[in-house]
C-alpha cells in the first residue's frame, strides 16, 4: 500500500483538491480515488493497489498507461484558473504574431479547416483547429506559451431557424489566445513592445472568458469527432452530427482537441458565467487533477513549468508538443532552435518522475521544485526537479542517466528519497538516442 499523509499536511498544501473530493466522492469512481491518493489526498474511503509503487525499475513505458486510473475512466473536466484568455483584434493580427511565435500562424488564413459533417444552428460546416506555440526572447529561451482559436462567425453557421447562414459576425475578435493568467499583462506588454505601426489591438479579457479542459481515457476516444469526419450525418454507430453540434453552444464557444496531443483531451474556452457543453456536476474537478494529468505523461505547461528565460524550447518537447514549425519563416530566438535542431542532439529533456523510498513506497510530499538528483554512484548532479504533485513530477534529466535503476538515483530531502524516471508514450523512438544516431551517420 502506498503511504499516506496527514490530512493536516496535504490541508496545508493542496486544501482544493480536499475539498473538491469530499464534494464529488458519492460521484466518483473508486478508479479515481485511486488517483486522489496518487498524489497524496487522505480519505478515508479511499482504497488503494499500486503495481508499480513497489517497482524498482526506473524507466517504465508509460506511467500513465497502466498505473493511473483516470487513463481508463472520465471524461472528466476542469476550470483551469491558472489560464487566462487575451483577444487580439485589426487587420494585421495574423502577420504580426506570424513573425514572433514558433508555429506557423498562418494556417489561420489557409484552407486547412476540419470539416463537420454539416452546419447546424450550432456548429459550422468546418471549423479551424487551435495552434499551441511560444514566444521566445531572442536569444531562444521560452517567455510564454499561447492556445491560439480563432472564433466561430455566426456567418459559417446556420441562423436559428436553420434555413439559411447566420449574420456576419461583427465585433468578434480575429483570434483568442488561452494564455498564463499570472503573466498575461507581462505578455501583452511584451507583444506591444514589437507592434511598432501594426494594425494590432490586445486586450486581456479573462474576466469574461474561462478556459477550460475535458481529460481522462473517455474523452480521448471521441477525439476523431472533433477532428472532424469526413462522413455526412450517421457513421457507424455514431450520430457525427449530433455529436459535433453538442460539442458546441449556439454563440460558438466549443471544444477542440487539444493541439499538443490528442491524448490529453480537449480544450476550449468558454463564457465565464457558464458550464460548458457536455460537462456534468459529477465530472467537474479541481485543476490538480489536470495537473497530475499532464504530469503522468510528461507534458509542461505555463512558465511556471517552463521556466522563463531560462527553459530551451526543444528540451521542453515543445517540437514534440506540435508547438514548433521548422519550415515557416523568421521569427524571434529562430537561431537558436534552428542551429540546435540541425545538430541533432539534445542531451537533457523534461521526463515524468516518480518519488519513491527506500522500501519502495511511494514518497508523499517530501520533494520540492528546484530540487537536484544527483547519480549515487558517480556523485553527479543529473538532473533538476521542475513540477511537483505528491510523489509524481517532472524532472530535466540528461538523457545517458535516464535508463538507471531507482536505487541509482536520489534527490535532496529530509529522508532518502529515489527517482523513477519514466519514458512517455507519446516520444518519438529517436529521442533519447540523438547521439547513437548521430554517431551512426557520420560513420
Amino acid at each position: 500500500m502506498i503511504s499516506r499523509p496527514s490530512r493536516r499536511i496535504w490541508e496545508a498544501l493542496l486544501p482544493s483538491v480536499l475539498n473538491d473530493a469530499r464534494a464529488t466522492v458519492q460521484h466518483t469512481s473508486h478508479g479515481l480515488l485511486a488517483s486522489l491518493q496518487s498524489v497524496g489526498c487522505c480519505l478515508d474511503a479511499a482504497k488503494i493497489h499500486s503495481s508499480t509503487s513497489r517497482n524498482n525499475s526506473s524507466t517504465e513505458e508509460t506511467s500513465s498507461s497502466e498505473s493511473t486510473p483516470l487513463q481508463k475512466q472520465g471524461p472528466y473536466a476542469t476550470r483551469i484558473k491558472s489560464r487566462g484568455v487575451i483577444r487580439f483584434d485589426g487587420q494585421e493580427v495574423i502577420k504580426f504574431l506570424q513573425g514572433l511565435t514558433t508555429n506557423d500562424v498562418s494556417q489561420f488564413d489557409e484552407e486547412k479547416q476540419a470539416k463537420l459533417p454539416q452546419p447546424t444552428p450550432k456548429q459550422p460546416v468546418q471549423v479551424q483547429p487551435p495552434v499551441y506555440t511560444t514566444l521566445l526572447n531572442p536569444q531562444g529561451r521560452f517567455l510564454f506559451d499561447m492556445f491560439l482559436y480563432k472564433p466561430v462567425y455566426p456567418v459559417d453557421k446556420l441562423d436559428r431557424t436553420g434555413s439559411s447562414p447566420g449574420s456576419n459576425g461583427e465585433g468578434l475578435p480575429v483570434l483568442f489566445a488561452d494564455v498564463d493568467a499570472a503573466s498575461a499583462e507581462d505578455l501583452i506588454h511584451h507583444l506591444k513592445k514589437y507592434r511598432l505601426r501594426s494594425k494590432v489591438e490586445i486586450q486581456n479579457i479573462s474576466n469574461n472568458l474561462s478556459v477550460w479542459q475535458r481529460f481522462g481515457g473517455g474523452e480521448s476516444k471521441d477525439s476523431e469527432v472533433r477532428e472532424g469526419a469526413d462522413s455526412v450525418g450517421w457513421g457507424g454507430n455514431k450520430d457525427l452530427t449530433g455529436s459535433t453540434a453538442a460539442e458546441g453552444d449556439a454563440h460558438g464557444w466549443r471544444w477542440y482537441t487539444d493541439p499538443r496531443l490528442r491524448d490529453l483531451g480537449s480544450r476550449g474556452v468558454f463564457p465565464a458565467n457558464e458550464t460548458p457543453p457536455l460537462v456534468e456536476a459529477n465530472e467537474q474537478l479541481s485543476e490538480e487533477f489536470y495537473l497530475l494529468w499532464r504530469l503522468e505523461q510528461g507534458i509542461p505547461e505555463g512558465p511556471t513549468e517552463i521556466p522563463t528565460g531560462e527553459a530551451l524550447p526543444l528540451e521542453y518537447n515543445l517540437a514534440g508538443l506540435n508547438a514548433i514549425s521548422f519550415d515557416k519563416g523568421c521569427y524571434v530566438g529562430q537561431e537558436l532552435v534552428a542551429r540546435t535542431t540541425h545538430r541533432g542532439v539534445i542531451r537533457k529533456r523534461v521526463m515524468p518522475v516518480n518519488f519513491v523510498k527506500d522500501n519502495g513506497e511511494e514518497a508523499q510530499q517530501a520533494v520540492a521544485p528546484g530540487a537536484q538528483i544527483q547519480d549515487k554512484r558517480s556523485g553527479k548532479k543529473v538532473g533538476t526537479v521542475t513540477t511537483v504533485l505528491g510523489s509524481r513530477g517532472l524532472a530535466l534529466m540528461r538523457l545517458e542517466v535516464s535508463q538507471k535503476e531507482a536505487h541509482d538515483l536520489a534527490v535532496d530531502a529530509l529522508e532518502p528519497v529515489h527517482v523513477k524516471v519514466v519514458r512517455p508514450k507519446w516520444w518519438p523512438s529517436q529521442w533519447g538516442h540523438e547521439d547513437e544516431q548521430r554517431a551512426v551517420s557520420s560513420a
